[in-house]
């Protein structure tokens, strides 16, 4: 069975991924969200990462966090609207960070939880998913988790199981949206 790392941005997400993916993969998750504002909805974001983890029994990578180091990749796409170029950064910021992680703990591949979104453009993700395989040499699953009702199952899984909803992306500028 092939090993994947998966880049995680929260419970719910991860979940519906976890369901699909669980059959096929010997799978591992990433979390890597230097992005998220404040630091206490980063810490509740992981709390949730972690049950689900340990209820699926997964190993659970942690990514260090360090806005200040996003901040940087970012900068000056602070007044662009969500969904703009800020978040493509944002996107290619931690598919690098996972691709990287990948290669380095030698996974035969990674993919993303991020396309479970209905706010996210699965076709940005998973083209950027394979710029950073080619980049860092090791394969991409590219993944469009909204498809067959994949968010609405992310809410039941949430719901079933408590996992906490945000109600923003996680960025300082989304979360002044």
């Amino acid at each position: 069975m092939e090993t994947i790392l998966i880049h995680v941005c929260c419970a719910g997400c991860m979940s519906v991924a976890i369901e699909r993916l669980k059959n096929d993969y010997q799978i591992s998750l990433f979390y890597s969200n230097s992005n998220i504002y404040p630091l206490e909805e980063y810490e509740q974001r992981l709390a949730d990462v972690k049950k689900v983890a340990e209820m699926h029994q997964l190993e659970l990578l942690e990514d260090p966090y360090d806005e200040t180091d996003w901040l940087k990749y970012v900068e000056g796409l602070e007044n662009e609207p969500e969904g703009g170029m800020r978040c493509e950064m944002c996107i290619e910021y931690r598919l690098n960070r996972t691709g990287n992680m990948a290669k380095e703990r030698k996974f035969d591949l990674f993919s993303s939880t991020l396309t479970t979104s209905p706010h996210k453009n699965a076709e940005f993700i998973n083209r950027t998913g394979y710029e950073v395989s080619e980049y860092h040499g090791i394969a991409f699953l590219p993944l469009n988790l909204k498809k067959k009702d994949g968010f609405k199952r992310s809410v039941e899984l949430s719901k079933e199981h408590k996992l906490y909803r945000q109600d923003y992306c996680g960025c300082r500028f989304s979360k002044r949206e």
